[in-house]
């Protein structure tokens, strides 16, 4: 009785372990993980636009267990001189915390902040004249500054 007792408890305790292996292999990020951030992490407009709906649509991505958190311009102004820099700088704090997260941030670093020099050298080009200058004067310096401090 003992023994059956004791095979039947193994055996319960095996298929309990077995769940639980196949439920975090579940809930573990997906294989493609590097490979989904590395295309919104791009200098192109067109990653920045992959990003920006994948960003209205968290829940959709769930399973990468990214990190969408920002501090936005961090101690900068995320406007400066009414300059919309704001989504320029949480795609830059995206990258930088999921490659972080990887493990492989300085292996992507330059691109990182040369895709937000891009992103912000696109919000300029909608301004003309004196503004566009003062604008992309604003982005050259803050490029240089996560570049030098990022």
């Amino acid at each position: 009785m003992h023994r059956r007792l004791a095979t039947a408890l193994t055996a319960s305790a095996l298929s309990l372990v077995m769940a639980l292996a196949t439920a975090s292999a579940a809930e573990a990020a997906p294989a493609d993980k590097p490979q989904v951030l590395a295309s919104w992490t791009q200098t192109s407009a067109s990653s920045h636009n992959a990003w920006a709906a994948a960003r209205a649509n968290q829940s959709a991505w769930s399973a990468y267990a990214f990190d969408w958190s920002t501090d936005h311009c961090s101690s900068s102004p995320d406007n400066p001189f009414g300059f919309p820099f704001a989504t320029s700088c949480a795609r830059h704090d995206f990258g930088y915390r999921n490659y972080k997260a990887l493990g492989t941030f300085s292996a992507n670093k330059s691109r990182l902040d040369s895709a937000f020099y891009e992103d912000l050298k696109r919000v300029c080009a909608g301004y003309g004249g004196a503004v566009k200058s003062a604008c992309d004067s604003t982005a050259w310096t803050y490029y240089q500054a996560v570049k030098a401090f990022g």
